[in-house]
């Protein structure tokens, strides 16, 4: 009784960890595509050292909304892809009017390219070593002819909000370089966390979005598979006992092959069942379905009529949720789940 339950909980957790990294993947796919990080990355970064631009706007997203909507097709703050090596010498920023908008993004992608790689039109660089960022700011300060206070007095003149931060931390450093150097990489990657906990806050309403359409795409209810998993294995149970010449799981097996009231060849019977696990069923009641006859190539077909009435079935709505709540643990959850449930190790504990 007990490896019964255990397989129900092996096949549950399997099922909700195919989903789990179906989700990761499609979300993982629409990023790469769209270029999300990068452009997450370069909007932050334009808005700290230019500001908004000409109208007031910002370029970081306000909104989950804007990630996938203005961040990627309207409001693209990265700097045009450059294949040359950085200029050895780099020139002092114009002052006042000279300064053109980006001004202070542009240079610092000339002095960090060499990280980056064709890809399309704009930088591909989703991440910028706080080291990098502190070493651009000191060529920037080593082209002034006041050094570090020269920068600082043009980021003032340029109102841009870097300067406020830098201004702080030279204060801060009692006008020691190698301690402000220190200071800004510090200062930096701070940033970068809180960015980052910003992009994961986004990211968890994507997949939660895409949990969601998949739950109700496979119509995967989560309590009617569990009594698959139990009946599944309860069927082949009863076939390895009238193997063994017992026959107590004839009633079952006869009960399974003749479940449309006529009479079927057990034979074929039961090479169909224990070919098709349970696992294998999430796909019975999908929108689209595969099916493998046993002569011919694999079919595709449309479940639309059986799908539809099972979705609005107010019986399949708990599972329903059952499943959504499991999808939002995310795929590393039910790897951890999995190799506790399978005694699997990984390698790293070795």
């Amino acid at each position: 009784m007990l490896s019964t339950y255990v397989d129900l909980a092996v096949g549950l957790v399997l099922a909700f960890l195919f989903l789990s990294l179906l989700v990761s993947g499609i979300n993982e796919g629409l990023v790469r595509l769209l270029s999300i990080r990068s452009k997450f990355l370069w909007a932050f970064l334009r808005d700290t050292l230019d500001g908004p631009d000409r109208q007031g706007r910002s370029f970081l997203p306000a909104g989950m909304r804007d990630v996938f909507t203005a961040l990627p097709f309207s409001r693209d703050a990265r700097p045009r892809h450059n294949s040359m090596p950085s200029p050895a010498v780099l020139s002092p920023i114009p002052e006042g009017e000279a300064v053109a908008e980006g001004e202070l993004t542009e240079r610092l992608y000339e002095r960090v390219r060499e990280i980056d790689h064709p890809k399309a039109k704009r930088t591909s660089i989703a991440t910028l070593p706080p080291e990098r960022f502190a070493l651009a700011l000191m060529e920037f300060a080593s082209a002034e002819p006041n050094g570090v206070q020269g920068l600082l007095d043009k980021l003032k003149a340029m109102r841009s909000p870097l300067h406020g931060h830098l201004q702080g931390i030279w204060e801060s450093s009692a006008a020691d370089v190698n301690r402000f150097r220190q200071q800004v990489e510090v200062w930096f990657d701070a940033e970068m966390r809180r960015l980052t906990l910003l992009y994961r806050r986004y990211v968890r309403w994507v997949v939660a979005v895409l949990g969601l359409v998949l739950t109700l795409v496979f119509s995967m209810d989560a309590l009617e598979y569990g009594k698959t998993l139990l009946r599944d294995q309860a069927f082949r149970e009863g076939v390895a006992a009238i193997a063994g010449g017992g026959d107590q799981g004839l009633t079952a097996l006869k009960d399974r092959c003749t479940a449309t009231g006529d009479s079927a060849d057990p034979y074929r019977c039961v090479t169909e069942a224990l070919s098709s696990p349970a696992l294998v069923k999430i796909f019975d009641h999908a929108l689209v379905g595969v099916a493998v006859p046993q002569n011919g190539d694999p079919q595709v077909k449309w479940n639309l009529g059986a799908w539809w009435e099972r979705l609005i079935s107010p019986g399949h709505w708990p599972g329903f949720v059952l499943t959504f709540a499991a999808l939002l643990f995310g795929a590393s959850f039910w790897w951890d789940i999995l190799r506790r449930l399978t005694g699997i190790r990984s390698r790293a504990g070795r």
